[in-house]
């Protein structure tokens, strides 16, 4: 048992106060993890990943509400999940009037650069993928560790408990869907 592995236990069990140990063992992880969250997200992104690591940490560690992870893997995928939420959660406050959601920013640099693609909104990827946990929950879910965690393929099914071949099929099919409601969307 890892030293994160045994913390996490012994937090499960009533001994919140090692959660002050568990940050030092997580801290590099979970900062590169909300490095590549942040860097998926729209230009103009005021969250640094210090503090999505911090928010998002202190979510994970909540003594008021108690937490049960099977694992290290599960640790952190509860920390890709904890993130995602803030961002969303940031996301819809910035669309209201009070956040300026109504002004459209103009960055002249930006607006010369060719996209290879269009970046779909934090917004409209979350939705889509509440619905899609209504048709397949896992596929969802392997959406969430491959986009937000940013897992690779072999990781997510390690997480998932699957083998490799059925995540690489989870992962096309959850792209081929998510795809054409997006498409859907557009028109």
């Amino acid at each position: 048992m890892t030293d994160v592995s045994r913390i996490l236990a012994a937090i499960e069990r009533g001994q919140p106060q090692l959660s002050e140990q568990l940050l030092p063992l997580v801290y590099d992880e979970l900062r590169r993890l909300a490095a590549r969250k942040l860097a998926q997200e729209a230009p103009g992104q005021t969250l640094q990943a210090t503090a999505l690591v911090h928010e998002a940490y202190l979510r994970l560690v909540d003594v008021e509400e108690a937490r049960h992870w099977d694992s290290r893997r599960h640790f952190f995928a509860a920390a890709a999940e904890a993130m995602r939420r803030i961002l969303v959660e940031r996301a819809r406050r910035k669309q209201t009037i009070k956040h300026g959601g109504r002004r459209v920013a103009i960055d002249l640099d930006e607006a010369l650069v060719v996209v290879d693609g269009p970046r779909q909104d934090i917004l409209e990827l979350d939705e889509l993928l509440d619905q899609l946990a209504g048709v397949d929950p896992r596929a969802a879910e392997l959406v969430k560790l491959r986009f937000f965690a940013g897992l690779t393929g072999d990781q997510t099914a390690e997480a998932l408990g699957i083998s490799p071949r059925s995540a690489d099929l989870l992962w096309a099919y959850a792209r081929a869907w998510l795809f054409e409601r997006l498409q859907r969307d557009a028109c």
